[in-house]
């Protein structure tokens, strides 16, 4: 069973409940009880920092949305949407304990060649990436801090 770790990020006050031999946290979002596994305990805590601290809606937010790469399906972690229904923000989290790697990097431009999103986010808990793209020129830059909600919005 997960035992839950502090993350470099801030506490939020989630709700954990145990059912039999399994710890349970709710997702605000989906409205229900999820397995806590690792990557959960990360995906829970950028949910909570986006909408408290970046002012991302959770009503535009939308975990694992999926999508095809060749021939098969896959799911992205976390996407934000402008309030025009266009997407401004792909994240993918791993566990805290997972090394963020090139394979990393490699696993979200992979999905945002179908998406085509202009900011990136990849997170263990512990390490934050922040990339933007711009689709016109080529070109990408790594960002010292996460845009909030309205400045994404104009990327």
């Amino acid at each position: 069973m997960f035992e839950p770790v502090p993350l470099n990020l801030p506490p939020f006050p989630s709700k954990i409940t145990q059912k039999f031999d399994k710890l349970f946290i709710f997702d605000e979002l989906r409205k229900k009880d999820l397995v806590l596994t690792p990557e959960e305990w990360v995906r829970q805590h950028w949910i909570n920092f986006l909408h408290v601290h970046k002012d991302y809606p959770k009503s535009l937010m939308q975990i694992e949305g999926g999508l095809k790469l060749n021939t098969l399906q896959k799911r992205s972690d976390l996407l934000v949407f402008n309030n025009q229904g266009k997407k401004i923000l792909l994240a993918e989290f791993k566990a805290p304990t997972v090394k963020i790697t090139e394979k990393a990097f490699h696993q979200i431009a992979n999905y945002n060649s179908i998406h085509k999103i202009p900011l990136l986010l990849i997170s263990n808990g512990m390490e934050h990436y922040y990339c933007r793209i711009d689709f016109v020129t080529n070109q990408s830059e790594f960002l010292q801090e996460l845009p909030n909600y309205n400045s994404a919005t104009n990327l």
